[in-house]
Parts: C-alpha cells; sequence; structure tokens
C-alpha cells in the first residue's frame, strides 16, 4: 500500500467483506475473458461491479483486510463473513475447520477448497479433509460463494466454496517486503517481486513463519508452535489471443501440535498446560503443486479457459492415540487416570501412531464462457483422480516415573495400511439470463461421476488383501437463482439448487451421498448504507458426517461417513456496511450476524439418535464487529469483534446435561494500527484477543482446548 493513502484505502477494506456481498456463476470465473496485455488471477466472483451483476450470494475479503489485519489464522477472517462456521483447534488456523450453511465444519470436508479456482483438499473425494491448508499470508483475496452459483465449481454443493486468490503478478517491477514480530517468539517474514518485460511476466514469493507456542508441555521444555516455509514462482505469457500461466508452489511445515487435550479442572487452572503424554507429539508435512493454464480468446464473446493440474502432500502426524480416554475418565472423577495424565501414575502400553499419508490429486478442467444477446453462458468439465495411501506404524510407550520410554513398534495392518483412490468425472452449464433490465436468471446444471475404491492390507508388503470396497455414484445437481432490482437501491434474490457431498473413498457399493434441497431468499439495500438480510434453508435427505481422527463421528467413527438420516440446517444472515464521519475521524463500520437452526428430523437412520437431536458443529448465534478510525493522511486503526456460540460435541447434545457436550462460546476483541511513514515504508501493531478471553473452543477429540491468549505483535512493510 501507498503510505498516504493509507485512510482510503483501509476504507475500502474494512467495509469490503459486507459490501461484495454478491453471489456469481460466471462473474470472471476462468479469467478467460481478461483482456490482452492484463494480467489477473482466477478468481469466482472478480470485483464489486461483476458481483453485484449476478444473483446469489457470498462475499469478497479483499486484500487489504487480510493486510491491514495482519491476518494470519483464516478462521479469524471468515467469522466476518455471514453463514460461516469455524470451530477453533490450535489457536493459529493451521488445520482449520470451516463450515457454511448446511455444511459442517470437521476439517473443512463438507465444503469445496480452491486457491486460483483448483482444488486444494489433499484428496478432495478420496479424503477431503484439509490437513493441508495454503499460507494465509500470500494471499491477495478470499473468495466465499453460497447458494446456487456453487453448482459451477463442486465437488461439494451444499454449503458454500472457498476460494484463495494468491498474489497477482505486477504489470511492472516491484516487490515487497513484510516482516513481524510478537509475542512467543512469532516472526512472519512476505518477500515478493515481480515484473513483465513485453509479454512475458513473472513473479517469486516466499512467507516464512515461526512461533514457539502459547502452551507448556509438562516436565518438558519443548516448544509448542510451528515452523513454515512456503515458496511460489509463477511465469506467464501474454499474446494477443492467448496467454499461458504456469505456476509452480512447495512448502513444508514443522508444528509440535497435539490432539490431546484437557480435562475441565485443568483447563479451568491453566489453559495452556499439556500432559506430558503429548510431548512426542509433532506434525511434519510438504506440499507441492504446479498448473499451466491456457486461456483463448477465440472472439469478442467467446473465450476458452483450460487448467492441468497436479498436487502433492506428504504428511506424518506422530501423536498419542486414545487419551481421551484417560481425559474422559477423569472428568468423571476417576483419580488414577488423572495421576496418569498428570505424570504420576505409571501406565504400560500407551500408542503414538505415525498418521502417515500420501495424498496425489491431479485433473483437468476446461471452460468455456460465450455471451449471445441477454446470455451469458458457461459450459465446462473437469476430469480428476485423487488418492490417499495410509500407511501408519504404531510405537508403544511406557510411561514410568513421569517419563514416556520406547518399548516396542507395531508394523501396520487393515485400517492402518490401505489405498484409497477416486477417479471423478464432471460437466457443468450455467446461464446468466439479463431476461428483462429488472430480472436476472441463473440457471445451472452439474453432473457428477464418481467412482471410489479401498483396498486394506493385512502385511507391510501389501501382498496380502484384508478387505476391498467399492463405491459408484452418479448424480445430476439442478440450480436456479434470481436477482430482481426494484430500483436503484433495493433488490431482491431468491434461490434453489440440490447440495451434495461424495462419501469418500472408504465408501462401500450399497451407501448413498449426503444430498439436499437448499433455498435462499433474501434483500439487499445499496445506498450511503449496504443492508443485506438472507434466509437459508437446507433440507437433507440424508445427512452425514464425516469422520476423521481430529474430529471423530458421533457413533465413534475416525473414518468414512457416519449416516443420519433426515436433517434440517435452516438460519438467517444479515449484514450492514456504512462509513461515517465525526470531526475529523472517519468511520467505516460493518456488521455481520447469523442464526443457524440444525437438527435431525423425520426417521433418522442411525441408532440412539432422535427427532429434534441438535446437530454437531454448527453455532446457534455468530456475530461480528469491525469498526475503523482513520485520523488525518496517515493513521489508521481497526477494532474486531467477534463471538461464536457454543457448539455440539456430537448430534443430541441438547438431550445430554454432561457439561462436556458442548463447547462453550466467547467474544474475542482484536485491535490494531497502521502509520504510513513515507509512500512506501509503514509500520504497525497490533493485540490479538485484547481482552484475553479464553474459552474452551474443541473438546475433539480427546478433550477440552483453548483459543490463543493475548498476543502483541508489531511490524513494518516496505514496497519497492
Amino acid at each position: 500500500m501507498s503510505g498516504l493513502s493509507a485512510p482510503i484505502v483501509y476504507r475500502t477494506a474494512l467495509c469490503g467483506a459486507v459490501m461484495l456481498s454478491c453471489g456469481a456463476f460466471s462473474a470472471v470465473a476462468s479469467g478467460a475473458s481478461v483482456a490482452p496485455g492484463q494480467l489477473e488471477e482466477v478468481t469466482i466472483i472478480g470485483s464489486r461491479e461483476a458481483a453485484r451483476e449476478i444473483a446469489g450470494s457470498g462475499a469478497l475479503i479483499e486484500s487489504l483486510q487480510i493486510r491491514e489485519e495482519l491476518a494470519t489464522d483464516i478462521n479469524q477472517l471468515l467469522k466476518t463473513v455471514p453463514g460461516t462456521y469455524i470451530r477453533e483447534e490450535d489457536g493459529y488456523g493451521l488445520r482449520p475447520n470451516i463450515g457454511i450453511r448446511g455444511a459442517t465444519s470437521e476439517r473443512s470436508a463438507k465444503i469445496t477448497l480452491m486457491e486460483d479456482g483448483v482444488l486444494i483438499a489433499p484428496a478432495p473425494y478420496a479424503a477431503p479433509e484439509a490437513y493441508y491448508f495454503p499460507t494465509l499470508a500470500r494471499m491477495q483475496s478470499i473468495e466465499i460463494l453460497k447458494g446456487a452459483a456453487q453448482l459451477r465449481y463442486g465437488p461439494q454443493t451444499t454449503g458454500g466454496v472457498v476460494n484463495l486468490v494468491s498474489t497477482a503478478q505486477p504489470g511492472e517491477p516491484e516487490g515487497r517486503v513484510q516482516l513481524v514480530y510478537g509475542q512467543d517468539h512469532q516472526t512472519d517474514l512476505l518477500a515478493s517481486y515481480g515484473a513483465q518485460v513485453g509479454a512475458v511476466a513473472f513473479s517469486v514469493e516466499t512467507a516464512q513463519r515461526y512461533n514457539e507456542g502459547f502452551k507448556a508441555v509438562d516436565r518438558s521444555e519443548q516448544d509448542t508452535g510451528y515452523q513454515i516455509e512456503d515458496y511460489v514462482a509463477k511465469l506467464s505469457w501474454q499474446g494477443a489471443q492467448h496467454a499461458l500461466n504456469l505456476k509452480a508452489q512447495y512448502s513444508d511445515e514443522t508444528s509440535d501440535e497435539t490432539y490431546l487435550g484437557l480435562t475441565d479442572a485443568d483447563f479451568a487452572r491453566d489453559p495452556d498446560r499439556r500432559y506430558g503424554l503429548s510431548a512426542p507429539d509433532k506434525m511434519t508435512n510438504d506440499h507441492r503443486s504446479v498448473s499451466l493454464g491456457w486461456d483463448w480468446q477465440v472472439s469478442a464473446t467467446l473465450a476458452l479457459n483450460t487448467t492441468v493440474y497436479r498436487n502433492q502432500f506428504h504428511r506424518d502426524w506422530f501423536k498419542l492415540s486414545g487419551g481421551g480416554a484417560l481425559v474422559e475418565a477423569a472428568n468423571r472423577g476417576d483419580a488414577a487416570a488423572q495421576s496418569i495424565l498428570d505424570g504420576e501414575g505409571d501406565l504400560l502400553g500407551l500408542s503414538f501412531k505415525h498418521n502417515n499419508r500420501r495424498y496425489v490429486s491431479e485433473g483437468i478442467q476446461t471452460n468455456l464462457d460465450w455471451e449471445w444477446r441477454e446470455h451469458r453462458v458457461a459450459v465446462g468439465g473437469r476430469y480428476h483422480e485423487d488418492e490417499v495411501d495410509r500407511f501408519q506404524p504404531t510405537e508403544r510407550y511406557n510411561q514410568i516415573d513421569g517419563e514416556l520410554i520406547l518399548d516396542h513398534i507395531v508394523d501396520p495392518k487393515a485400517s492402518d495400511n490401505r489405498l484409497q483412490t477416486a477417479e471423478a468425472l464432471a460437466f457443468w452449464v450455467t446461464d446468466a439470463w439479463q431476461v428483462t433490465e429488472a430480472l436476472r436468471l441463473d440457471v445451472a446444471i452439474r453432473h457428477e461421476r464418481v467412482d471410489t475404491r479401498e483396498r486394506r492390507f493385512s502385511d507391510t508388503a501389501r501382498n496380502d488383501l484384508a478387505s476391498e470396497s467399492a463405491n459408484d455414484i452418479s448424480i445430476w445437481l439442478p440450480g436456479l437463482a434470481a436477482l430482481y432490482q426494484i430500483n436503484d437501491q433495493w433488490s431482491l434474490l431468491a434461490g434453489v439448487h440440490r447440495g451434495f457431498s461424495p462419501l469418500g473413498g472408504g465408501a462401500k457399493s450399497w451407501e448413498k451421498p449426503e444430498t439436499s434441497v437448499n433455498y435462499e431468499f433474501g434483500v439487499r439495500y445499496e445506498g450511503d448504507v449496504f443492508a443485506e438480510v438472507i434466509g437459508f434453508y437446507s433440507d437433507f435427505a440424508n445427512k452425514g458426517e464425516s469422520c476423521s481422527n481430529a474430529y471423530p463421528c458421533s457413533n465413534g467413527a475416525t473414518s468414512g461417513t457416519f449416516i443420519t438420516g433426515e436433517a434440517l440446517v435452516a438460519g438467517i444472515e444479515a449484514q450492514v456496511g456504512t462509513v461515517f464521519e465525526t470531526g475529523a475521524v472517519t468511520w467505516p463500520l460493518a456488521l455481520a450476524y447469523t442464526f443457524s437452526r440444525a437438527e435431525a428430523r423425520g426417521e433418522p437412520v442411525s441408532e440412539g439418535i432422535e427427532h429434534g437431536d441438535t446437530l454437531a458443529s454448527v453455532p446457534e448465534h455468530t456475530f461480528s464487529l469491525r469498526l475503523g478510525a482513520e485520523i488525518g493522511a496517515r493513521w489508521d486503526s481497526y477494532a474486531v469483534v467477534k463471538y461464536t456460540d457454543s457448539m455440539c460435541v456430537e448430534i443430541g447434545c441438547n438431550r445430554d446435561a454432561s457439561p462436556f457436550a458442548k463447547t462453550e462460546g466467547f467474544f474475542s476483541v482484536d485491535v490494531g494500527a497502521r502509520y504510513a511513514v513515507t509512500d512506501r515504508l509503514s509500520a504497525f501493531a497490533k493485540l490479538e484477543n485484547a481482552l484475553d478471553k479464553r474459552a474452551i473452543v474443541s473438546r475433539q477429540p480427546d478433550g477440552a482446548r483453548p483459543n490463543k491468549p493475548m498476543t502483541a505483535l508489531v511490524g513494518v512493510e516496505w514496497i519497492f
């Protein structure tokens, strides 16, 4: 950012997430309609102007909000977007849990995640749980698309799409360096440089992150933070009608993270404590991706975009298995279990598993955009293959006199020695039809054909097949959205579409995927004040939970899908944005609120579930308020207030009087300020969770875990 313009651009950043709330079927969609010589990243919504022309609902978090708020945790940004459900886990957002409307938040497995229009979940069909998530610092914007418009993307089509837009290539030589230092020795470096020479442009970027963590492990001096390196290189060529875009990325992470939480009594005494049993726990991973895009502007009204992509991800999360049983027993008053957690009691045969998995995700997608009279038509398809290879040996330790001593290693078998694959073919057709000057209809049809297979082996050489399963799904997904412009300020929007969530690589032949019919209806006002209210209603014929070690399903399963049966998720999203002045101070203001109701309905499929049972991981109320203050030509500051209500840990917590059946609702407040020293140099400071409010934000899988404590950061940014 240029220093002297800081207040003006910050106002745009603060109001952007609210005032750009619109939907899209084809607003820049594939980048194919970009004019020659103009460099653009792949977006699904694009600019405010493009978004407001389309029917539906969604939101755009712009670059300036990300930069001004020094955002490094995707959870904190998305909490300011109505209709999203966030369940925190580690305090840093390393492996976020994002839900949207009817799609619950377990490891973000029920939403479509993309970077620059390419699927980024490790294995979007076979194992969509987001154990990999891109480094937020290197993103220039975040697009959230809900309603019928998401049928253009998929495969998840119930709740919504999150598309992360990476830093754009500059049209002229330009570089940027941002350095942040904070508590717990947090050190973040973001550096980029790019240029364009004739028809060729290039850019390189790196994000380096280090933090020693805010938790303390019993009887240990080890860190509980992370170290991340992320590198991106882009090379593009722009001709009169054709453009080629090559992107390559590599990242690696080491984080001393665990699944083991605390008992409620220990949490009340010290939420930042970690039991010594979790000392060996560590996540290591690396991610590689490459994509090549070709844009062909066939004519003024016809454009074709094709992208070939391949992502590889390897992770080994070495951590204690079964610690939750000790926490649960101690919560019930079991003194022996508490003694073991405290390191005073001995225990033989503790299992520490190498959750070692290799993922491959690759494919080719193409889309044809055609403008004809009152129609903007998109026709496209994607062929995709992915796989996850689990080879997970277990190390057995004994805890003796508070020390962990390795006893022996157990080779993996069956569930810890398996290969899951998926092959998917998708086609879509969308038409944004301007019926009259006031009425726009967006029609969409999507087809998904998904074949999955799982093989489990009983020996390490994989010569003996223990079991095999397969599933074949073919499904049509129609949708319709409408936008009616009453006058220059008021408009109405409505939509209906069929939702779909793939079962995953371990599905059996008789299992059916999660499907739903999803409705939305809203009113929007655009004047000096922006206001929008949208009601949503998702009627599930076959609701399912995505099971993982991170978030076991309500039946205790840690893999596959737990089908609960019919369900309803409904609610209201409301947001308001405006800018007002008092003397020499300009105040941008944005509010967002979501009310949600999520419960089992009709005749549930699974035993133990009753009509009216509250679903897991959906807060009833969420709220955010973002307030800025612009003083003079160089100073700007902001405050962000966020509230997340309590959530059920498992389905049916409304019938469970246990204090351990829910997470805790909590407020947090972030404040910050930036000063433009020169046009090219600025300094900033931030206080996260400024009131130091602590809460149990997660109880899965193994006990109570806290949000991040109050944390101070300072930094500088230089643009050259």
